[in-house]
């Protein structure tokens, strides 16, 4: 059992991640004005290989890099690209307050997935959890007599893909180290935009907005190694219901750069988006019987 002071340190570390993250995907958006999807997450992906060679080397894993070619590392490294391609596409179209909420539904697309795959079994109070959540997102997404907008839809997919990156993470063995997953991934990344930027008509880099990707490439590469410091030594129960700080932050950030405000209706599938993920993480944390505990819950 963490101590309070520890807590905290975990919270507030949590918290900065999240600070840091949510300005990755402002930077992000403000790229995607001047670039096409595929040229903006190649070109940060150019910065983030430089930080993450750096990162392996500096932890002594080079002699590991081998095991980035394991199926289920270059498998979780195409479900990350898809991740990245269809989150900043639809960043580019989307609220910032809006696409976060979005991602945030992953959590409870875990759930179901492991429900489908037979990994978890899940009583009535998460099924109503999951069912109020998953209200929240279609608030959000707002459907119109047309339907839903593609934007959305594309947001969604990236939140389902991401439930899927996640589950396929704890299928890594603990023999491949944080650094080789991180760099795998990111050269993954950057060889599918580089395809995608093959369809589209790039423009000049020597613009404000290729600061703008190299800043995002460090807040990603700091937000990681806070997340890890969040979860080190803490209560995990507690620190991890502090992720859902970033739909505040989108919020605030949203309305500075681009006086961007969700009304009260996406505000109302906002909470229940929210309010149903940290009470299905309690429910994962109180079970005995729960596969899908936060990592640092499970007994060694």
């Amino acid at each position: 059992m963490a101590t309070a002071a520890q807590n905290r340190r975990g919270i507030i570390a949590m918290m900065t991640a999240m600070s840091l993250f949510c300005c990755n995907d402002a930077l992000m958006k403000l790229a995607r004005e001047a670039f096409p999807t595929g040229q903006a997450v190649a070109m940060r992906t150019g910065f983030a290989i430089v930080v993450g060679l750096l990162m392996v080397t500096m932890m002594g894993d080079w002699r590991k890099l081998r095991l980035g070619l394991k199926p289920i590392v270059l498998g979780r490294g195409v479900i990350e690209a898809l991740c990245a391609q269809t989150f900043i596409w639809a960043l580019g179209v989307l609220p910032l307050a809006n696409i976060t909420a979005i991602a945030m539904a992953s959590p409870l697309l875990i759930v179901v997935l492991a429900v489908l795959l037979r990994i978890e079994t899940v009583g009535w109070r998460r099924t109503v959890a999951l069912a109020v959540g998953f209200i929240g997102v279609l608030i959000v997404m707002r459907p119109s007599a047309e339907g839903f907008s593609l934007a959305a839809l594309i947001a969604l997919a990236s939140a389902c893909l991401v439930a899927i990156r996640d589950l396929m993470t704890r299928m890594v063995g603990n023999e491949v180290p944080s650094t080789v997953i991180s760099l795998t991934t990111t050269l993954i990344v950057g060889m599918l935009s580089l395809s995608m930027g093959a369809l589209e008509t790039w423009q000049s880099p020597w613009r404000i907005e290729l600061i703008y990707l190299a800043v995002a490439a460090l807040l990603v590469t700091a937000g990681g190694f806070c997340v890890i410091s969040a979860f080190r030594n803490t209560d995990v129960g507690v620190v991890a219901g502090y992720r859902y700080s970033v739909v505040l932050i989108a919020v605030l950030i949203g309305w500075l750069v681009w006086g961007e405000t969700p009304d009260k209706i996406a505000f109302v599938g906002i909470a229940l988006i929210v309010g149903s993920g940290l009470y299905t993480l309690h429910r994962q944390r109180v079970r005995p019987d729960s596969q899908l505990k936060p990592e640092g819950d499970k007994p060694l």
